[in-house]
This record gives structure tokens, C-alpha cells and sequence, in this order.
């Protein structure tokens, strides 16, 4: 009997408490995910093709992420997938916005990206694609939050690391496309930045032919040993590779024997389906269950940005587009993404702090920053253009 009774007044309790609490009012979030078909070149490897729902299924998963907190709330998570080719990415997200997501994750290059961003000034962008860093020193757009790291903080992060092994000779050498050229300049930026020597550069000139065929594979891995032949004395190879035309023929093939990084070898990832640690197992197994297949770096960078919408939602009850692009802004917001410090944004540029992980193979080497490199603020700062070095000030 006295159980009963406490059983009543325990449940007449909770019926008060509940009932003093207001009523929340409730949110509708819409997500659109604007996956840009532009024309990049497939995977040397067929084993890393994409999948038919790359991205898709990380921003899937991110939104019953969102949902599992959000039905507590009374907040609601839709996703909308596009898949406009360039000259119609504009229109597409002009009518996503009208049909109510006022936040679209955009994977795309810079120039279709901002077009999209100037379209659509009532909405958050999010950046999936563009590593461009004049994104984040000199264009920057007042909507658009760069998820994905850019070209000048994953070469950072190759360079701590390398610079603590103290092997700070390297040989550079990058294609011959426009993102080559970009990447080989953020190396040649860390390199100042980090005390390490650029003792020699080449050039490896993309001169088409056949990629993915038996007589192409030949033809690049012979003329590798012949092309990196009487080197200056140095410690390591870095490629900057891109668009995947010579790179991963450089590992066991070079004319020294020395390790290859970049874009072969010790490769700096976005993401890696072995990568453990932080509590990274939980969020990879709710992939698999869900996608039957391990998460890509564009699932991560998916399911990351459609994260960050549903956490900014849930502190600030609200979906309104300006008030959770100043949340975003504030030091209020972190994340965790599980890359070891908490994730936030860099309020003059809107980059989203983060490490970066350095993987060959199955395993993840190391995750930079590396301990031994501090910031006056964060620690993260020290990849990638720091506040003083951007022309950008979004937060002022």
C-alpha cells in the first residue's frame, strides 16, 4: 500500500512539474543538400569509387542524429537531396530555399558555391567541397561556413607532423592543374611557417591519356623511378595531386628510398573509416548499420555539417537563420567531431576549427595539430590562416 500511495504522489509531482514548464513552440528544420555534379575524375583505385549515396547517407544519418534529441524538443529534421549539374545549381537552390530550407550544405567548387551563396542571402551555406583558401583570406561571404578544412590547413597539419619527426627536407611535387598549383603553394606556406626546407620542386605534367586501364597504370609506374632520379638530399616526398594523375605511383617507386605524403602514402584525410578514437567507434558503427559500407570523407563532412544545424537549433530553439548563424559565430558553440578537440567556427572567416587526420592505409598515423605546436587561443589556430593573416572580418 505505501508503495502505491508513493507511487501516486510521485506521479501527481511529475504531473505538476511538467506542467509549470511553457509549452515550446514548434521548430521545423529543412536541410538541403546540393551535391553539384561537376565533371571530377574517377578514383585511380576502383576500390575508391564513391558510392551511389555518398554524402547522402552521412547527412542521412546526421539527421537521425538531430531527431533523437530533437523529439524531446519538439524539433523536426527534413532532408532534401539535389543533384543539379553546374548551370542549374543556382535555380535549385533558389527553389529549395523557397520551399522552406533555410540551410543548404553545398558541395561544390568556389566559383558555382558563391554563386549560390550571393542567391540565396537569407540562408546558411555550408561548405562541403571548396578548400579554396582566398575563401577564407580575402572572398569571404557573410553566409557561407566552411565545413571542410582548406588546402592551407591540411597542409599545416602534413607539416607539424612531418617537422616533428625533424623530416624537414622535402622534395615537392605537384601537378599541372590549377588546384595543383594551389595546393603546392599551401605547402610551400607551411613550410615557411613551420621551419622545414623545400630543397627541390617538379612539375609532373598532366598530359591525358588513358586512367583507369592496364596500359596507362604501366606507363605512369614505369616513368616514376626515371622522374624522381637525382633528387637533392631530402626526407620525404610530398605530392600535391588533386585531380589523381600521378601521386599514388609515387609510394615504392620513388628512385630513394623515402616516404611519400600528401596525396599518396601519408595522405591527409577529411576522414577515415578506421579512425577510432574519441568515441569515433559509436558514430562509424551508426553509419554501417545504416549504410551497410564504411563513411567516406564526403559522408563525415555531410553528417558534420547537418550536425552542426541540429546542435545550433537545439541551444537556441530556433531554426531562423540569422540567429543561428550569430550562435555559430559565438563561443558559445562547439562540437565534437571526433578528431579530438571540440569543434568550433573561426568568427572572422567562418572556418570550422578542426584536426586533421593523417592516415596511410587502414590505420590513422597521427592527428595534427601535434602537442608541441601552441596558439595564444586554441590550439586549432595553428592550422590554416590565423586571424592576423586574413583580410576577412566577418566578425567585426
Amino acid at each position: 500500500m505505501r508503495a502505491t500511495i508513493k507511487g501516486l504522489v510521485g506521479a501527481a509531482l511529475a504531473a505538476v512539474m511538467l506542467s509549470a514548464v511553457p509549452a515550446r513552440a514548434q521548430v521545423d528544420t529543412t536541410i538541403g543538400l546540393v551535391l553539384v555534379q561537376e565533371d571530377d575524375p574517377l578514383p585511380l583505385s576502383r576500390l575508391e569509387d564513391p558510392a551511389d549515396d555518398d554524402a547522402v547517407a552521412g547527412a542521412e544519418v546526421g539527421i537521425a542524429d538531430n531527431s533523437t534529441t530533437g523529439r524531446f524538443l519538439g524539433h523536426t529534421y527534413d532532408l532534401t537531396v539535389l543533384r543539379p549539374s553546374p548551370e542549374d545549381a543556382v535555380a535549385a537552390a533558389r527553389a529549395a530555399v523557397a520551399n522552406g530550407a533555410g540551410f543548404l550544405a553545398v558541395a561544390a567548387g568556389a566559383d558555382t558555391l558563391q554563386a549560390i551563396a550571393a542567391a540565396v542571402p537569407d540562408a546558411l551555406v555550408l561548405n562541403l567541397k571548396a578548400e579554396d583558401d582566398t575563401l577564407r583570406t580575402s572572398q569571404c561571404h557573410d553566409n557561407i561556413f566552411h565545413v571542410i578544412p582548406s588546402r592551407a590547413m591540411k597542409a599545416d597539419a602534413l607539416a607539424q607532423y612531418l617537422v616533428w619527426k625533424k623530416w624537414d627536407r622535402w622534395v615537392l611535387i605537384h601537378g599541372s592543374h590549377p588546384e595543383d598549383n594551389a595546393m603546392a603553394e599551401a605547402y610551400r606556406r607551411a613550410a615557411r611557417k613551420f621551419g622545414a626546407n623545400i630543397v627541390e620542386e617538379r612539375v609532373y605534367e598532366d598530359t591525358g591519356g588513358a586512367r583507369r586501364s592496364d596500359s596507362g597504370h604501366v606507363q605512369v609506374q614505369r616513368q616514376m623511378p626515371v622522374f624522381t632520379q637525382n633528387a637533392k638530399r631530402h626526407d620525404v616526398v610530398i605530392a600535391a595531386d588533386e585531380n589523381e594523375v600521378f601521386a599514388a605511383y609515387l609510394p615504392y617507386r620513388t628512385w630513394d628510398a623515402r616516404p611519400v605524403a600528401g596525396d599518396a602514402g601519408l595522405r591527409v584525410r577529411d576522414w577515415h573509416p578506421g579512425s577510432e578514437g574519441w568515441g569515433g567507434t559509436q558514430m562509424q558503427t551508426r553509419f554501417e548499420k545504416h549504410a551497410k559500407r564504411y563513411m567516406s570523407g564526403n559522408d563525415y563532412l555531410a553528417w558534420l555539417a547537418v550536425r552542426i544545424i541540429g546542435e545550433a537549433v537545439t541551444r537556441t530553439d530556433t531554426a531562423d537563420p540569422d540567429a543561428i548563424r550569430g550562435y555559430l559565430r559565438s563561443d558559445a558553440f562547439e562540437i565534437p567531431g571526433f578528431k579530438g578537440l571540440p569543434l568550433s567556427f573561426r568568427p572572422w572567416n567562418q572556418q570550422l576549427r578542426q584536426g586533421i587526420l593523417l592516415a596511410d592505409g587502414p590505420l590513422v598515423v597521427t592527428v595534427s595539430p601535434q602537442a608541441e605546436f601552441l596558439h595564444k587561443t586554441s590550439q586549432l589556430d595553428t592550422l590554416g590562416y590565423d586571424h592576423p593573416e586574413s583580410e576577412c572580418s566577418l566578425a567585426d
